[in-house]
């Protein structure tokens, strides 16, 4: 028979085990929290030793990208030794900028598998990024860390901090109809009407598609005419001194001027290897006597093959 102190003393010893385990179990969901987020942060070794943790890091013309708290910050790449990425999250129907393939649309009865990719595409949508510039896309998918969208077969990411939103318009049975028999040309804008207006007229005088000099620039200046990277290029196009002399440009921040020289460029590395793409933006970013060097193939300079990879991506050709 149990006296009121050992009911009393059971009682308590039950109370501080249910306790105990919920303490322990308390732990262990924090932990794996805390793993969990480390193991979806990047890291920037630096070559003073230093090591910064950061939300997400890219590069780009102008040096090392990265986000952290939710501000975006720019170092010079020439301070950073390496970048150790975690894996991203990615919608599993997409397919990435290296070209992996993800799962299959899936069809409807008596729909073929064609079909059912023109389906996926029958809605207007627009990423609207900051500062004013939009790319229409086939579709979109917004995640956590940002925006993927599709442009024919590639999937292309966009960092959260550079888009402001994502419009999506419904298409009429009309429009359903003519769209799924002819292939649009997918929209695209800078958000600037003067700036849209010059990279049409200077790709169509100088025989270069525009969307190659909008997706060039957008990576270069992000549409600012302002920007000077840490190396001196200058302007929309990022023109470097040298550059901007050989065609012509006395006023790098002058739209104008920069955007005809920039285009001119584009148009000389198109001639001198023969419009493939890859060479045109690894000759842009590292100038084309380090193509010639390396055999006609794309330098073997991580940030040129970043850059190459980013913008062919966005261009839909590989």
């Amino acid at each position: 028979m149990l006296t009121p102190y050992s009911y009393n003393n059971s009682n308590s010893v039950r109370q501080r085990r249910t306790l105990l385990l919920i303490a322990k179990a308390l732990l262990a969901t924090f932990g794996a929290l805390a793993l969990a987020s480390a193991a979806q942060a990047d890291q920037l070794r630096l070559n003073d030793g230093s090591v910064v943790t950061v939300d997400e890091a890219w590069e780009d013309a102008q040096g090392v990208w990265y986000r952290q708290a939710g501000v975006t910050h720019l170092l010079e790449r020439a301070r950073v030794k390496k970048i150790e990425r975690s894996p991203r999250e990615q919608p599993a129907s997409t397919v990435s900028e290296a070209g992996e393939a993800g799962a299959k649309p899936v069809a409807r009865v008596g729909q073929t598998e064609s079909e059912a990719q023109t389906v996926t595409s029958l809605q207007t949508v627009w990423i609207h990024l900051v500062g004013g510039a939009r790319v229409e896309a086939d579709e979109a998918t917004e995640t956590a860390a940002g925006v993927w969208y599709r442009r024919g077969t590639l999937s292309i990411f966009v960092d959260k901090a550079r888009v402001e939103h994502v419009e999506r318009e419904p298409l009429s049975a009309t429009a359903t109809t003519t769209v799924a028999r002819v292939r649009r040309e997918r929209g695209w804008t800078t958000g600037n009407a003067k700036i849209d207006g010059l990279i049409k007229q200077n790709g169509s005088r100088h025989v270069v598609d525009p969307y190659l000099i909008f997706c060039v620039m957008e990576q270069e200046s992000h549409f600012n005419a302002r920007v000077v990277s840490p190396v001196g290029a200058r302007g929309l196009m990022q023109l470097m001194p040298g550059t901007a002399a050989r065609f012509g440009v006395r006023h790098s921040f002058d739209p104008a001027e920069n955007i005809s020289g920039g285009t001119r460029y584009l148009k000389e590395l198109l001639r001198r290897f023969n419009g493939r793409v890859d060479l045109v933006l690894a000759g842009y970013n590292a100038g084309e006597g380090a193509v010639i060097k390396y055999g006609l193939r794309v330098p073997p300079y991580r940030e040129t093959r970043n850059y190459v990879r980013r913008i062919s991506a966005r261009y839909g050709r590989e």
